[in-house]
């Protein structure tokens, strides 16, 4: 068997009857879906009996993916989240492209499934652009990881210790010891369910100061950015994994009103004054990189859209 295709779970009877039938889709077959389910209450164990997956129990993200390897008979792992929705030759493209340019790891442009299309815009100018740009200084990985097993199994996998970008990191262990790139030829598309939930706005910035904590002070191992996982289902995990004065935290995290998107962005940045410091060094930064490059990279996004 080639590839190995292991989804981390829990609560995802929306998400993940969509993601199976895409992949049940594919005219390639040589495959395996492997769900590491964290203790779903609703239908995604039945889903995933349905579509006659290999099931194994996970945990939060870093462990489901941990989790869903260590049963894996693959000789290349893609790790996908439950919100993707593979288009059409995507297995057949993406595993091609990768033994043509003999990688070890990579990952791939993300298009979001919505109607707006300045979020489409948005997405290519914040996420695949520089993603693609920066891959030989800043290797990425994100919602879409396609990785040898012998690649994963020396970096020991993911790191359960990160509460936010375990992926990213991953990616970058990997790319230390192997060779990484973004896949050119394909976009994996996906429901941006955390955008709507948080909103683009918020959690665009929580990214943004994500990468640039990862870039001068390592992997983030504390809750500094406020990722609420309950958007994924993830919360109710935490607390029971946690103990008791995390759990009491996340109660009172959940009966908290929520204020609107702007001002929880402003409330989150004066509360934490060295957001403001990050946000603007990291934006000259990525400023003089848009300038320096942008032109080569309209002109080659037109050129796309053309085809």
């Amino acid at each position: 068997m080639i590839l190995s295709i292991i989804i981390p779970t829990l609560n995802e009877e929306k998400y993940l009857p969509l993601l199976l039938a895409s992949i049940k889709k594919q005219d390639f077959k040589d495959y395996e879906i492997i769900v590491a389910d964290a203790g779903s209450k609703d239908k995604t164990l039945e889903i995933a009996k349905k579509y006659k997956v290999r099931l194994t129990k996970g945990g939060l993200p870093a462990k489901g993916r941990n989790q869903g390897a260590k049963i894996a008979k693959g000789n290349i792992f893609l790790f996908l989240d439950a919100e993707a929705v593979l288009p059409e030759h995507f297995l057949k493209r993406v595993l091609l492209e990768f033994k043509e340019r003999k990688l070890g790891i990579a990952s791939c442009g993300l298009e979001p499934i919505t109607k707006n299309k300045a979020y489409r815009i948005l997405n290519d100018i914040l996420y695949n652009w520089p993603v693609r740009l920066l891959e030989n200084v800043f290797p990425y990985t994100s919602n879409f990881i396609l990785v040898k097993r012998e690649i994963h199994e020396k970096i020991q996998g993911f790191d359960q210790g990160i509460t936010l970008g375990e992926d990213h990191a991953y990616g970058r262990e990997a790319a230390k010891i192997a060779k990484f790139s973004f896949l050119r030829l394909s976009k994996l598309t996906l429901l941006p369910r955390r955008f709507e939930y948080e909103g683009w706005l918020t959690i665009s910035a929580k990214y943004y100061f994500c990468n640039l904590y990862n870039i001068f002070f390592g992997n983030v191992r504390s809750n500094i950015f406020r990722y609420d996982l309950n958007s994924r289902s993830y919360i109710d995990t935490i607390a029971n994994q946690g103990s008791r004065a995390k759990r009491e935290v996340l109660k009172k995290r959940k009966k908290k009103k929520k204020r609107p998107k702007l001002q929880r962005v402003i409330f989150t940045a004066l509360k934490s004054p060295i957001y403001i410091i990050w946000f603007v060094v990291g934006f000259a930064t990525w400023l003089i990189i848009f300038l320096i490059f942008s032109p080569k990279l309209i002109v080659v996004y037109l050129k796309k859209k053309k085809k």
